[in-house]
């Protein structure tokens, strides 16, 4: 068996209209954000899902508590599903990030690396076991879809952090059969 996971982003922010790279700031949803996380809860709804889980920046919460708000879904934030931690650069011009590579092995100035984020997903992931068999959400961020893509597809940091970014409505991951 393995654990099914359904990634979704959070929704449209204000930051992300103004193009700025939010962090680990916490970030709201615009109304076009809103509306969206409307669209991903009437989207995923019927999907088998077992459990909500979403970073705990207020960005993800909201996007979460519209989405799947009276579905009778538990929804737990954890912060191992944040997004990167800029430091120093929270709250710039998306600009500024760029190019990404050079924050794999080397931590953003006060921040922390892509490697770090990628070994909190890896926590995340291994405490799942209770949902061996079952699907569910997880709302993140760019950089969690990067350490998913990279822990569960086998894909090199490299080639995720600079690519552009093309949104979809979900994707879909699953983890490593675990042991009866």
């Amino acid at each position: 068996m393995a654990v099914e996971i359904l990634f979704e982003t959070h929704s449209i922010s204000e930051d992300n209209e103004r193009g700025v790279a939010t962090g680990w700031l916490p970030g709201r949803l615009s109304e076009r954000g809103r509306s969206l996380a409307r669209e991903l809860g009437a989207r995923r709804r019927d999907d088998g899902l077992v459990a909500v889980f979403t970073s705990d920046l207020a960005r993800a919460v909201e996007t979460a508590v519209i989405a799947f708000d009276g579905s009778g879904l538990p929804i737990r934030a954890d912060p191992r599903l944040r997004e990167c931690d800029y430091g120093d650069l929270n709250g710039a011009p998306v600009e500024t990030l760029a190019p990404r590579s050079r924050f794999i092995a080397t931590p953003f100035p006060a921040g922390e690396s892509y490697r770090q984020v990628v070994e909190r997903v890896r926590g995340f992931l291994g405490d799942l076991v209770p949902f061996d068999g079952r699907r569910i959400v997880v709302i993140g961020h760019s950089a969690t879809r990067w350490a998913l893509d990279h822990l569960l597809a086998g894909r090199t940091l490299e080639e995720l952090v600079d690519a552009p970014f093309d949104w979809q409505p979900g994707w879909l991951y699953r983890t490593a059969a675990t042991s009866p």
